[in-house]
C-alpha cells in the first residue's frame, strides 16, 4: 500500500455545495462532492481558491471503488482563463489520464453553480467553452458545441470516410467516427445488449486508428427518435452513461439517416434527450444528483 493510499480517508456527509467542496483545512483534508448524471459518477473538488493537482497515481486511487471514493472521473474546478467563463473544469479519467470533455460532468457542475446564483453558466474545458442552463423539473441542458466529423478532427491516424471507418472486430464493423471535443467511434448493431463490450471495448479504444484512443459505443435503433446505447469510455471502461457519447451517437445516427436530429438516447443509467441543431451545436438535457459529500485526508 502506497503512502497516498494509507492517508486517503473519507468523512462522508449528506449535503453538497460548492462552498463545501472548496474547503481545505489541516483537520478535515480536502473537501469534495460526489455527484452523478444517470449513474455516470464524479468526485468534484473546487480548487478555485486553493490549488489541487493530484498526479495520475493519486487520481487513480481517488477513483478506485475499493481504495478511494470511487468514480468514473475526478473533476477539478479551477479559476477561469477566459473572461466569458464562470470557471474551468479539468476532467481526470479513472485511469489518471486527462479528458477533453464530459457532458454529464458539465451538467453536474453547472447545477452547483446555479444553486449559488440563478442563470446560465459557461464552463471552460480543454474542448472549449460549454454553456449550460436549467431546463425545468430538475433537468439541466448543456450545449456541447459543434459536432465535428473530419478525420483530422477525431483524430484518426490516416484519412478515412468517418461515416464508415474501415475497422472491424468480431461482430462490430464500420463505425461512424465523431468528435464532441473528444473522440468517439459508434457501432450500430441489431442488439447492443448481446455485444461483449468488456472484451471488445478496450481493444477498440486502443486501436492504432485512434492515436488519442477513443470512446466506444454500441447502438441499436429502437424507433424513429429513440436509440439504445451502451458505452466503453476511454480511460474509464463500461459506464452507466456518457453524455458526450450520447451526443456522438445522436449525430452518428442522423448522419447515417437512421433517426432525426432530436432523439432520446437510452443508456444503462437512463435516458438523455439530445438535439443536434441545424447550426451543428448539440444540446444534451438530463438529470443530475448529489450522492454525498466528504473529505480526502491527503
Amino acid at each position: 500500500m502506497s503512502h497516498y493510499q494509507r492517508r486517503l480517508v473519507l468523512n462522508l456527509q449528506n449535503l453538497g455545495s460548492l462552498e463545501h467542496c472548496g474547503k481545505t483545512t489541516m483537520a478535515m483534508g480536502r473537501a469534495f462532492i460526489k455527484m452523478h448524471g444517470l449513474g455516470n459518477d464524479f468526485v468534484i473538488v473546487d480548487a478555485r481558491e486553493t490549488p489541487f493537482a493530484p498526479d495520475p497515481t493519486e487520481a487513480r486511487i481517488i477513483a478506485d471503488r475499493r481504495q478511494g471514493v470511487g468514480c468514473d472521473q475526478l473533476i477539478i474546478l479551477e479559476p477561469p482563463r477566459q473572461a466569458a467563463a464562470d470557471l474551468t473544469m479539468r476532467i481526470l479519467n479513472a485511469d489518471g489520464g486527462e479528458a477533453e470533455a464530459c457532458g454529464n460532468a458539465t451538467r453536474c457542475v453547472a447545477s452547483l453553480v446555479m444553486a449559488e446564483r440563478p442563470g446560465p453558466v459557461v464552463i471552460e474545458t480543454s474542448a472549449g467553452l460549454l454553456a449550460a442552463e436549467a431546463a425545468g423539473d430538475g433537468l439541466v441542458s448543456a450545449d456541447m458545441g459543434k459536432v465535428r466529423s473530419g478525420w483530422e478532427d477525431i483524430p484518426l491516424s490516416e484519412p478515412q470516410d468517418t461515416l464508415s471507418l474501415d475497422l472491424s472486430l468480431g461482430p462490430l464493423k464500420n463505425p461512424v467516427a465523431v468528435s464532441i471535443g473528444n473522440p468517439h467511434a459508434v457501432f450500430f448493431v441489431p442488439d447492443c445488449e448481446a455485444i461483449d463490450l468488456a472484451l471488445l471495448g478496450p481493444q477498440l479504444e486502443r486501436h492504432p486508428m485512434f492515436p488519442e484512443r477513443a470512446n466506444i459505443s454500441v447502438v441499436t435503433v429502437t424507433g424513429e427518435d429513440r436509440v439504445r446505447m451502451r458505452v466503453w469510455e476511454r480511460g474509464g471502461g463500461i459506464t452507466m452513461a456518457c453524455g458526450s457519447g450520447a451526443c456522438a451517437v445522436a449525430a452518428a445516427a442522423a448522419r447515417r439517416g437512421l433517426t432525426g436530429r432530436k432523439i432520446e438516447v437510452l443508456m444503462d443509467g437512463g435516458p438523455l434527450q439530445i438535439h443536434w441543431r441545424d447550426d451543428d451545436h448539440v444540446i444534451m438535457t438530463g438529470p443530475v444528483a448529489i450522492s454525498f459529500t466528504g473529505t480526502l485526508a491527503l
